[in-house]
């Protein structure tokens, strides 16, 4: 008897061919299978540019399947500097693409304004469109036995009332978080997984799936127990690969582990979470 799959797409972060360009994930993305991509929008001037970024996806016949607002530090200018007007641009961005899914994250302590308002402003834009509004699970950061947490209210979504949750199980290791807890936690608000490992430091690792300490092959499988029908978004580190046939490896062994993975057994005794 073969296992069940759920309805979910597998789709490539474009952020996980950094230092290659933006338009590098697309060409990866369609050679390799993937579903579709994640646009990460930050400095490459081509994830800020809707009709580029339409381009590609026509030519290289590869959907683009969510945007991720840049919300990132090293983002802070792209877009201009009104936290709100980048959501409305990353919303306007996924309708003229086509894109069901927008990840955000939680806002920085010192966008005071824009913390105030957020809850309630995803709830009044989740009225207006049929995109998703996502927001991601981030972390405290630590140093010398020290923990600092630069989000308002927290790094952990969970604890406000937003329509729809991203769970990131590479920031579930740096924040030493049960990722298979958060995601019962999430429960149907769940809608979007960034896939990734981590061995527990405090550095955001963001390894391939499988080589860290992060249940994700027990994740996938209770989502496919679920009929999870959400996209599941591989966000990994290739930064150190010597090129790109070894960059390549690393997403085609990432993409083979969540497909893998991504499936529960169809007997249902066999099933377990």
């Amino acid at each position: 008897m073969l296992p069940h799959v759920p309805a979910a797409k597998v789709a490539l972060e474009t952020a996980s061919v950094y230092p290659e360009p933006t338009a590098a994930a697309f060409e990866m993305a369609a050679h390799l299978g993937y579903d579709g991509v994640e646009v990460m929008v930050w400095g490459d001037p081509v994830s800020q540019d809707v009709a580029a970024l339409r381009r590609l996806s026509d030519f290289h016949q590869i959907p683009i399947l969510a945007i991720h607002a840049p919300c990132l530090v090293i983002s802070q200018r792209v877009w201009g500097n009104d936290p709100w007007a980048k959501l409305v641009r990353a919303k306007d961005a996924a309708e003229e693409l086509g894109a069901e899914t927008v990840v955000v994250h939680p806002p920085f302590r010192w966008q005071r304004d824009y913390a105030r308002q957020f809850v309630g402003g995803l709830w009044q834009m989740h009225e207006e469109t049929d995109v998703t509004f996502a927001v991601e699970n981030m972390f405290p950061l630590r140093a010398r036995g020290t923990q600092v947490t630069p989000y308002a209210p927290d790094w952990d979504p969970t604890v406000e009332d937003f329509p729809h949750f991203t769970l990131d199980t590479s920031h579930t290791s740096v924040s030493k978080t049960d990722a298979l807890a958060m995601r019962r936690t999430m429960g149907d608000r769940l809608g979007h997984v960034h896939i990734a490992d981590g061995t527990g430091t405090a550095r955001d690792e963001h390894l391939v799936p499988g080589r860290g300490t992060q249940p994700c092959a027990e994740l996938l499988e209770g989502l496919a127990v679920d009929g999870f029908d959400g996209l599941v978004v591989v966000e990994i580190n290739t930064r150190k690969a010597e090129d790109r046939a070894e960059r390549e490896a690393d997403l085609a062994e990432a993409l083979a582990f969540t497909r893998l993975n991504l499936a529960a057994p169809a007997h249902p005794d066999l099933r377990r979470r």
